[in-house]
């Protein structure tokens, strides 16, 4: 193939298969691919982050963001295609030799910018789906998401509450129903490895070791992320045990957000074992907790009973009604794969 320097505009909000479609064809027609990133004020998406993304899908290419917002219509200004057409020629000043696009706008660009407009074919046949509908609802459009793309859609559910309330079995079962993983519980990995010996220096190894595996956990994630527990329940453990909090884990712990969260009531009974602490705190640790969620802004749901799991199940199609349960889930994979 001769060198030749390509040309994709989008504003990849968030990048989807379909633009995916569109950058791998464009990536095999020619050798010096660009992509800009359109910039629009008020983006639901930052373009750092869009940006980040189209760089980890397409490390050969050159990806670059516009430096300000330009007229999206023609009608707004007559000097739109000049405006384009100076633009996009300061990007790519050797020259652009042909621009790509799935859209009817891309015969006009090109001839502004003095390329070849190659269109793609079944740009919107092939992948029926606009980043609109993503946004609008990406759970029930996954499927269309790339991989690189998933985590920033993943809805994410803390399991939280005091001890001996089940939160580990509710968290494992709840990722076996929707087919999905799930995040243990930090502290019980670090506290059992050190012989249930705690020292208030653990509690920040505890609220960083918590965050670390939810941001690993994330990347694996099918819609939904289960987390045993959260960092917000590090300042009460802290203060229940050594009388205060610093400053860092308040602060480290106020920056994490979550979806929804299921708050277990402490109404089973209590199982000992060596990394737990309060065999008689359960309802105060409780009422501390729902003071912290309420504090935070949290939206949550209190599980009590011996129903847990089908409560559970119900709270979360209730605040995310497109998602499906693990044999909906195989079922629609093989109606995509017909």
């Amino acid at each position: 193939m001769k060198q030749s320097t390509g040309l994709v505009l989008g504003k990849f909000m968030p990048p989807h298969k379909g633009h995916c479609y569109l950058l791998d064809f464009a990536s095999e027609n020619c050798t010096d691919l660009r992509i800009v990133i359109d910039r629009i004020p008020n983006a639901p998406i930052p373009e750092a982050q869009r940006e980040e993304w189209l760089r980890e899908m397409y490390p050969d290419a050159e990806v670059t963001t516009l430096q300000e917002s330009l007229p999206q219509l023609p009608e707004e200004t007559k000097d739109f295609w000049k405006i384009w057409s100076r633009t996009l020629r300061a990007l790519a000043p050797e020259g652009i030799d042909y621009l790509f696009a799935g859209e009817s706008y891309g015969a006009r660009l090109a001839d502004a910018v003095g390329a070849t407009f190659i269109p793609a074919p079944g740009y919107r046949s092939e992948i029926p789906i606009s980043a609109t509908e993503i946004r609008a609802d990406p759970i029930a459009n996954w499927h269309y998401i790339p991989e690189k793309v998933r985590p920033y859609f993943v809805k994410r559910v803390s399991i939280f509450g005091p001890e001996s309330s089940g939160k580990s079995t509710l968290t494992e079962q709840l990722a076996a129903v929707f087919g999905t993983v799930f995040v243990p519980e930090f502290a019980r990995i670090h506290l059992e490895a050190a012989g249930g010996r705690c020292v208030q220096e653990d509690m920040e190894v505890i609220a960083n070791g918590q965050i670390a595996l939810e941001e690993l956990m994330v990347k694996r994630a099918n819609r939904v992320l289960f987390a045993d527990t959260d960092p917000l329940v590090t300042p009460i453990w802290s203060e229940e045990l050594f009388g205060d909090c610093s400053e860092a884990i308040r602060e480290m712990v106020n920056s994490r957000e979550y979806d929804l969260t299921l708050l277990l009531a402490p109404d089973l009974p209590w199982i000992r074992d060596t990394v737990r602490y309060l065999p008689n705190g359960g309802q105060r640790f409780f009422d501390r907790c729902v003071d912290a969620l309420q504090k935070a802004g949290r939206r949550f749901e209190v599980i009590r009973g011996e129903n847990r799991l089908s409560d559970a199940v119900n709270a979360i199609k209730r605040e995310f009604p497109s998602i499906s349960s693990r044999e909906q889930i195989v079922s629609e994979e093989i109606q995509q794969s017909e």
